[in-house]
């Protein structure tokens, strides 16, 4: 049968391409692992020269992979299944990006392209470590391809293809017809959550980093099989920071699409898919400082392997969990559909670099060099080596509380997550947030191997009475008011902020007092004074997070059904009802709904909120803003909240729709028309109404009239049954087309208005009156404070750049070549600042 309009050459060129890639990458490990065994020069030349070119191929291929994607997305190619699945008409151009990383084979396609980049520098860069750290990438590559393949061995079908047709993929009566597509008018589109502009740059920023974390992995297994244990730190240092440096910032971007789109009311609930991102990062800084410590005293070798090594394991882990839908349950944004086949592909590429890595480390552990003597306490390497500890202990403890599911899954058992599932995480963070404060603060202050007490003591004497005397000042003047976990946890917050601030002043005045202000080598300082001063917006904008909305004000309490964050019913009390057009006070502020509007997107709505905060005394209106959270309906009757926010330096207004009416039963209740004249009263079902006067051709904020036309608008009191009075302006217009009537819906009473006519006595006038017997138009909101917030942020953007800075002194790059990454780095972390705000 030939169906109509399908547009196959794209589909075939793309899995030719995928076949293409993943031969060359097969080609490519076995030639560069022939170069990395060979002694002999010239042989080994001619290898290399075959594996440069294999991996050429494979970058040519994955690029056009990636581009053919793209142009069936833009072009809504809807015979295919991965553009039926995940794009739609109604998408904005941006999100056409975020379409393909969305599903599981885009996003296996955009860890494979950063692959190709990292690959394509080292082969430039890494000189005689290129075979054996290339193996690895090129390994990787083959199993990253292996997944899009999508052919079958026998009756398994090994990976899925991006390219396959929806109807040989949907078992429907359509697809046995030529003109199916004539009936395949969209497609399902981006998931709902993903529609923001985050979303298309948090995914490669972050695979980005899930990419690099592989050099590590690569320089560690080169070290061993060449057996030049020690030297491959110095080449993988600043590969190790660049990795520190994407990773954090990927994350965090994850952090910040979350506190946009989801409204569980913050930028990390410790969900699965956070934890398992955030261990390789944990792990990677851990590793890091290990490497610095072997760089300067020769310790902590073995500890370097082991860190660099379960860097990538855990990479590899936390794609099997949220890859294999593991945590389809568990997880708030794990977007995946699991496959038998593809989840028993996923961990073998797990198994095949844990297992050896492993096994190499084990055979080679006596042989990789090790200094037996003890580092002195008074050293800087032993408190950078506990603080590496620390990271380690911590990541085992997050990935142990995360894996749950799969030893469930896999022992049968049924171990529950606890009842607070934020607090049993925090309760131990909070401890490990003292002791990275602690460290970060006074480590620096320390030297290798030994330092004398009288000059620690002489150094941190004036960071240590700042400290104290900045924080006693700001815990008398904001004091935290969590108090929900009991004065012991209340207690640790204040002990974290203390050791936090203490880590800001200290690595600052370290910058002056040690390094006389050189920034040049003040990459650490800047690093650990901005990863601090994360930390301390971190505890203060959880720990002193307001909720400001309140039922008490109206009255008006409405089961709006489970909290995202805690997963049980939300308290009515701390959410506000609106009624439209009818204000009502939130905290400080008034906030009107005004009107709800749909976009291009289907089932997508705006509720625009009007926030205006009056001087008490003259009412005047000192400040005035508006805020649209959106919801999408669903076609179960639930729906999906966006929350919107306003930024201010000190604090953000949070605030989102926690129930919305998802009527659409027309009103049928009709007009009573009352012929009125100024000054006379007529009475109607629910009160009555005076006709105050009739202007003509009003200046309004409703109504601004054109030349040629006439406009007549009455001016109405509405008295209810409660004698409440409300002003009412229906308004008539006349012109070339004829009349048009422009009703005034009161909403708080459900009444509207509507000037019909003149009557039949010139003096008198038709007013159409009815009191709507649908519901009353309302949206139920939910509102918070989160005060210096904007400290998470800015902690953020100084950590990368010292982390950069430290990236470019120990890369060996030229003046030139070091300004321009630091611009570059400088100018995306700025953008990425003002658009977080």
């Amino acid at each position: 049968m030939i169906f109509e309009g399908e547009h196959l050459f794209p589909g075939q060129l793309g899995h030719f391409f995928v076949i293409l890639s993943f031969v060359a990458s097969l080609l490519a490990t076995v030639f560069y692992f022939s170069a990395s065994r060979q002694q002999d020069l010239l042989l080994k030349k001619e290898w290399l020269r075959y594996a440069r070119i294999a991996f050429g191929i494979q970058v040519l291929g994955v690029i056009s992979i990636f581009s053919i994607i793209f142009y069936l997305c833009s072009n809504h190619f809807y015979e295919y299944m991965y553009v039926y699945k995940h794009a739609s008409k109604e998408l904005e151009p941006k999100y056409l990006l975020a379409c393909i990383w969305e599903g599981q084979e885009g996003s296996f396609l955009l860890w494979t392209i950063w692959h190709s980049v990292i690959g394509s520098i080292l082969i430039f860069r890494s000189k005689e470590w290129e075979a054996p750290v290339m193996t690895v990438v090129s390994l990787a590559q083959f199993f990253l391809l292996a997944m899009l393949l999508g052919i079958y061995v026998f009756d398994v079908r090994l990976g899925n293809s991006p390219f396959t047709l929806t109807r040989n993929e949907i078992n429907a009566p359509i697809f046995s017809q030529p003109n199916y597509l004539s009936f395949l008018k969209d497609g399902m589109g981006l998931n709902v959550l993903l529609r923001n502009y985050w979303m298309v740059i948090h995914p490669p920023v972050l695979f980005l980093g899930f990419a690099s974390t592989i050099v590590p992995f690569a320089y560690a297994y080169a070290g061993m099989q060449t057996k030049r244990y020690g030297d491959w730190i110095k080449p993988v240092l600043p590969w190790a920071l660049f990795t520190a440096a994407v990773l954090g910032v990927g994350i965090m971007m994850g952090g910040k699409w979350a506190y946009e789109s989801l409204n569980f009311g913050g930028y990390w609930a410790w969900d699965p898919v956070e934890n398992a991102s955030l261990v390789p990062w944990f792990l990677m800084i851990a590793g890091l400082h290990t490497m610095l410590i072997y760089k300067a005293t020769g310790h902590s070798l073995r500890a370097s392997y082991l860190f660099a090594i379960l860097v990538f394991v855990f990479i590899l882990y936390s794609t099997f969990l949220t890859r294999t839908g593991v945590l389809g349950d568990t997880s708030v944004h794990s977007f995946t559909e699991a496959g038998k086949a593809i989840n028993v592909m996923i961990g073998l590429f797990v198994l095949s670099f844990t297992l050896p890595s492993l096994g190499l480390l084990i055979r080679n552990y006596n042989r990789i060099p090790t200094i037996h003597k003890e580092e002195n306490t008074n050293s800087r390497e032993f408190w950078m080596y506990i603080g590496s500890l620390v990271f380690f202990l911590t990541s085992m403890f997050i990935i142990a509380k995360t894996s749950v599911p799969v030893y469930n899954k896999v022992f049968g058992t049924s171990i529950a997550p606890p009842e607070d599932v934020e607090f049993s995480y925090n309760k131990i963070i909070v401890l490990v947030a003292i002791i990275i404060g602690l460290l970060t603060a006074i480590t620096q202050y320390l030297k290798y191997k030994t330092t004398d007490r009288r000059y620690l003591l002489k150094k941190m004497v004036l960071p240590t009475i700042a400290t104290i005397i900045i924080t006693a000042i700001l815990f008398t003047v904001y004091p935290f008011e969590y108090r929900k976990q009991g004065a012991g946890f209340l207690g640790a917050i204040y002990v974290a902020a203390f050791a936090a601030i203490y880590a800001v002043i200290a690595n600052a005045m370290y910058i002056f007092i040690v390094l006389k202000g050189k920034l040049v080598n003040a990459g650490g300082s800047i690093a650990h004074a901005g990863f601090a001063l994360m930390i301390v917006g971190m505890l203060i904008s959880s720990g002193n997070k307001e909720v400001i909305s309140s039922s008490m004000v109206n009255g008006i309490n409405l089961a709006v059904g489970k909290d995202p964050m805690t997963k049980k019913e939300d308290n009515p009390l701390e959410n506000l009802t609106l009624i439209r057009h009818l204000p009502t006070r939130l905290s400080s502020y008034e906030v009107t709904y005004l009107k709800d509007s749909s976009n291009h997107e289907k089932g997508r709505k705006f509720y625009e909120l009007k926030f205006q905060k009056k001087d008490i005394n003259t009412h005047e209106v000192s400040e005035e803003f508006t805020l649209a959270p959106d919801v999408y309906m669903m076609k179960d009757n639930n729906m999906s909240s966006n929350p919107d926010t306003k930024s201010y330096l000190s604090k953000d207004i949070f605030t989102y729709i926690s129930y919305a009416l998802n009527e659409n039963n027309e009103d049928t209740t009709q007009f009573q028309e009352k012929e009125i004249g100024i000054g006379d009263t007529a009475f109607y079902s629910a009160g009555y109404m005076i006709l105050d006067t009739v202007k003509t051709n009003p200046l309004t904020d409703r109504y601004h009239s054109k030349p040629g036309e006439v406009a007549l608008m009455a001016e109405l009191t509405i008295v209810g049954q409660d004698s409440s009075r409300t002003k009412a302006y229906p308004l008539i217009q006349v012109d070339a087309l004829g009349a048009t009537n422009l009703d005034d819906t009161l909403y708080a009473q459900n009444t509207y208005t509507r000037f019909i006519g003149i009557g039949k006595d010139e003096k008198k006038f038709r007013i159409g009156i009815k009191k709507s017997d649908s519901l009353i138009d309302f949206v139920t909101v939910k509102a918070y404070v989160f005060p210096y917030i904007n400290l998470v942020w800015l902690g953020l953007i100084v950590m990368a750049l010292g982390i950069i800075s430290s990236m470019i002194r120990r890369g060996n790059y030229n003046k030139v070549q070091s300004a321009v990454i630091l611009v570059l780095a400088g100018i995306g972390l700025f953008y990425m600042f003002l658009l977080a705000n």
